[in-house]
């Protein structure tokens, strides 16, 4: 495996009325192509700064990201438009891009029925579920071609079946497609039950304090079975007490 992503010595420094406020010190990992790294941690240790610093949409203090590719983003938030039908909606990256080239648009459709939206291209987003819109939004994602996907607490909006299904659909599509990605969350079991390797982030200023790598010893491997497995409580107890430590610092 080549690598894809690397994180070095990232700092992060704001500056508030009282003085500055350190969100991140040194944070380095690097991303092989194909897996799938969450980041967990305390509230408000800097998870989701530290993402948005990878995608370039805020400046870090001093460090250095190196990637190798093209970078996808998905929110909480599904951020469709209403006033779109769900086939220009999927859309809309490649026409602010200007990149709705016939191969592009011949790429879209191939996504849209390879994920059973092919029917729905002509609705309104209102008239989806909200795990349906979630792929929606995956799949417009997706239309950019990106190497590398960042997933910044997307399917907290969900509740707790449709989340468990999402993540399923989600986890499916990016192994089929061969999409690196890169999640933020604070669900213990979402990250155990789809990741690779789980970095763990201390309270803040943040540093990485381990680096889990999670190992199911599985063939076709999906967040649902990895949750009826045994390890899957050694995983999340070590992780919670990791996590109850930092909150104890």
């Amino acid at each position: 495996m080549k690598k894809i992503l690397e994180v070095k010595n990232i700092c992060k420094t704001y500056q508030a009325e009282n003085g500055e406020i350190e969100a991140l010190r040194n944070i380095s990992f690097d991303v092989q192509e194909g897996e799938y790294i969450s980041i967990i941690g305390p509230s408000g240790c800097g998870k989701s700064t530290l993402l948005s610093i990878i995608a370039g949409l805020e400046s870090k203090t001093s460090g250095e990201t190196y990637i190798n590719g093209k970078i996808g983003y998905m929110l909480q938030k599904d951020n469709l438009l209403e006033w779109r039908t769900i086939y220009n909606n999927v859309l809309l990256g490649l026409e602010i891009q200007k990149s709705n080239t016939k191969e592009n648009v011949d790429y879209v459709i191939k996504l849209l029925k390879k994920y059973g939206l092919y029917e729905f291209k002509d609705k309104y987003p209102m008239q989806l579920s909200g795990g349906m819109r979630q792929r929606v939004a995956l799949i417009r994602t997706l239309a950019i071609r990106p190497n590398i996907l960042l997933l910044d607490e997307a399917f907290s909006a969900l509740d707790y079946q449709t989340r468990l299904m999402v993540t399923e659909d989600v986890y499916k599509i990016l192994k089929n497609e061969n999409i690196t990605a890169v999640m933020v969350t604070h669900d213990i079991s979402e990250a155990i039950s789809m990741s690779d390797r789980i970095i763990v982030l201390s309270k803040r200023p943040a540093i990485v304090k381990n680096i889990h790598k999670i190992d199911f010893n599985m063939e076709n491997r999906t967040p649902l079975n990895c949750r009826e497995k045994p390890e899957f409580s050694k995983y999340f107890n070590l992780m919670w007490k990791e996590l109850d430590e930092h909150e104890k610092r």
